[in-house]
């Protein structure tokens, strides 16, 4: 299962992760007011941890009013790594995981 933009508190983040589920963040992780949502994804074990555009809707906050495209999807990445304390680069390859085993792609 996969909870597409989500949009919780950490203990539903937590609740969700306890039950294997996937969790995908899009923009509004970016927004000014979205602490709560940036705690939930420093939250989420690797293994589950997703990055989405929403495209178009929920710009991150860079673009915000705008419709949105999926080369926004760093935007929103570069928020979650930063809330996990960790770097883009170490987010990307994460997510990039995660995205080829739930999906079934391959290099």
């Amino acid at each position: 299962m996969i909870l597409h933009c989500f949009s919780a508190t950490p203990e539903r983040a937590e609740e969700a992760s306890d039950r294997g589920w996937h969790v995908s963040f899009a923009g509004n992780v970016t927004y000014p007011k979205s602490e709560e949502l940036r705690a939930a994804a420093a939250l989420i074990p690797e293994r589950l941890l997703l990055v989405e555009t929403d495209s178009p809707f929920l710009s991150p906050q860079i673009v915000r009013g705008k419709p949105n495209s999926p080369a926004n999807v760093t935007h929103t990445a570069e928020v979650v790594a930063e809330a996990r304390g960790i770097g883009y680069e170490q987010l990307d390859a994460i997510v990039s995981g995660n995205a080829a085993r739930l999906f079934g792609w391959s290099g």
